[in-house]
Order: structure tokens, then sequence, then C-alpha cells
């Protein structure tokens, strides 16, 4: 059997050689996206082998679901930039300074500087979850982490935020009417705050893939897939949106805005396309899967922002690197990876150009917008 360096040669000049072919030859530079490497799975390579991977294919920026010591520790001037996570099982011991204190000193403070670690995800979608002590355990959970990255002196180089899902809005469209679910209106407007003191961005969960799947004959598939479209037009904003995520993204600057933080910056934290699921789940298939994702590369290659923020690019962590064959759920939740296990590519999304230029992939974007809106929406002006 063919080594794994083997493997990724052939890949590699295969891939080359292919999207010339197909057009796709051109991508490079690419500077805002990163990838979210999982490890929910029991055949997944070693974490040397991700390294290899990832840096075979210029990507320089990863975030993992935990702070495995084994990744942490191979990770270690690489020179790729990694977003670790807190669980959310363990936010209530957290939530106590001295724990947070104990926890960054032995899983953060050993492996930095040497292990680029640029951002904490303190739990993820943990407003969403219906889990309440979990959520009231949120905020002080980040205030003490962030508070121990002070005390360390780590505070310059690594961000504290918390992923949340989509659901946290209860309007999403048009984008302008962006607001947050009323349940969260207590919460809501501290997590807010923590992050315009901290100068930390509003880290959101980003699927196109589910509006589609749950309304396949009122949403067109090309919106949703990033592909040529007639889009529509905000009518509030007249901002033309001819993408589904870039649409999700302003609904979400709009809903903080409404609460008096239109200067935050919103990042994706996750967001991609399953090949494969159950017979039920509506355009999971190999196709869309490739073509959302390469068009989503092209778009990063743009350093393009959304209609609202045109001149700030938006940075965006795709979800995911491997097939995870013991997440629980539905087909789909297996079968979000660009790649298999054994290291293959499930399909061909460009990632191969990469390789033949230097460019790295910046963790830090201009948090403001340029873009100032006003409009009146439920009766709420707002300006984002």
């Amino acid at each position: 059997m063919a080594t794994f360096f083997g493997r990724i040669a052939f890949l590699h000049a295969l891939l080359i050689f292919s999207f010339s072919l197909s057009g796709y030859g051109f991508l490079r530079g690419v500077e805002s996206l990163g990838i979210n490497y999982g490890q929910v799975g029991n055949n997944l390579p070693p974490p040397e082998r991700v390294l290899e991977l990832l840096r075979s294919f210029k990507v320089k920026s990863a975030r993992i679901n935990d702070t495995h010591p084994l990744i942490l520790t191979a990770f270690a001037n690489s020179g790729i930039e990694l977003i670790v996570t807190v669980e959310n099982e363990i936010l209530g011991e957290i939530r106590d300074p001295q724990q947070a204190l104990q926890w960054v000193s032995t899983r953060i403070k050993p492996y930095f500087p040497a292990t680029r670690i640029t951002g904490i995800a303190v739990g993820n979608e943990v407003f969403t979850g219906g889990d309440m002590t979990i959520m009231a355990n949120l905020l002080p959970a980040m205030v003490s982490i962030h508070g121990a990255l002070v005390r360390l002196g780590l505070d310059p180089y690594i961000q504290v935020s918390t992923p949340s899902s989509l659901a946290v809005l209860s309007e999403s469209y048009p984008p302008s009417a962006g607001c947050f679910k009323s349940e969260l209106a207590g919460i809501m407007p501290q997590y807010l705050q923590f992050l315009a003191n901290t100068k930390a961005p509003f880290w959101i969960n980003a699927y196109p893939y589910f509006a589609y799947n749950d309304d396949p004959s009122g949403i067109s598939l090309n919106y949703a897939l990033l592909n040529p479209n007639s889009g529509m037009i905000d009518p509030y904003t007249k901002l033309h949106y001819d993408n589904m995520l870039y649409a999700q993204v302003d609904a979400v600057i709009f809903a903080a805005a409404r609460m008096g933080f239109g200067g935050l910056e919103v990042r994706v934290s996750e967001t991609g396309w399953p090949s494969k699921g159950d017979t039920n789940e509506v355009g999971a298939t190999i196709e869309n899967a490739a073509i959302y994702n390469r068009n989503l590369l092209r778009r990063q290659l743009a350093k393009e922002g959304t209609p609202l923020r045109p001149n700030n690019r938006l940075e965006v962590y795709l979800f995911a690197l491997f097939n995870e064959d013991v997440k629980p759920g539905p087909t789909s939740e297996r079968n979000y990876g660009l790649f298999q296990p054994d290291e293959t590519m499930v399909y061909n999304v460009g990632l191969s150009a990469l390789s033949s230029t230097s460019s790295t992939f910046s963790s830090t974007s201009s948090a403001t917008s340029s873009a100032t809106i006003s409009l009146t929406s439920s009766a709420t002006q707002v300006t984002p």
C-alpha cells in the first residue's frame, strides 16, 4: 500500500492537473479560509499526518473541538493558527476564576507560543442547546477564561468567544430584519458587551444547507450553493444578495446592531455542505457539496465581504476536514468532510491549487465596517 506521503503527492499532482483543465487552477492566495478539524471518529489519522495534509494545501488556520494535547504538541512550530474549545460539559467548573486559571495554565500556556493558539471557543451553540444550566454558566466561564489570559499575559494574542447556531435569530429574512430570539434578551446584551469590551468577534455557525433542506421548494438551490442566480434585494437597505451565506451573516450583524453593538465583527466559525444524507435530507449529495465548497473557496480568493460590509473580508472556517464516523444524528452529520479518514478526497474542491503559492491565511481582519445603513424595520432604526 502506498505511503501517506506518496498518496498526498499523487493526489496533489492529479488535482493540480484536473483543476487546470476545469478552470479552477487559478485558485490561490486565499487569506481568510480556515477549516474545522474534528475528531469524532475511530479511524482518523494521527495529528502528525493531519498536519502534513494541511501543510500540503497551505491551510494556515484550523479549529478543533477540544484541547487535545497530541494535537497541540504536533502543531507546535507549524505556523498553523488554532482555535481551541472549552467543552460545554465543563463550563460549570470553568466559571470559577481559579478553575479557569488552572485550565489556561495547563491547557494553553505550556503550548503557547510554539503552537499558535489564537482563539478559545468557550462552549459551542450553547444559546440554542436547550440546557439552561449550561447557558447560565456560559458568560461567567468566558469572563473567567479571559481573566485568566489577562493574568498570564496572553490576552493580547488569544480571543475568547463562543460559536452560535443561526437559531439564535428569530428573524433572518430579509437580512435587515435580523433580530435575536426574545428568550435571549437577558443574556445576549451581556454577551455582546463582553465581545465589544475584549474586541472579540461574534462567531456564527451558518449552514445554508439546513435552510434549503427545510424548504427545498421555496429556496433556490443556486442561491444556497453560492451559484450564479438573480438573488434577492433587501427591501429596506436595497442591498443585493446573491447567496444565502452572506445574507445570514448580515442578519446577525443587524441583530447585534439592534442591541447597540453594530461595530462587532461577525466571523463564520462553521459552514459546509454534506456529501451524503438520509432519504429525507434533500440536497445532501457529493455534487452539491463540491459546488458549495468550490464556490466558497472562489469567493474567499476574491477576498469578498458581505453586501453590508463589502470592504471587510469575511473570515470563514469550512466544516469539515474529515468525515467523522462516530458523530450521532442523521447520516449527513458524518459526511461533511473534504477527506475520508484514509486521507483520500471525498470530492475535488480545489485546495490543491493552493500548494503552488506561499500565501497564508490571516486570523485578523477589520472589525468595523465602513458601511453605515439606516433603516426602519419593525419600527426600529438600526445603524450597523
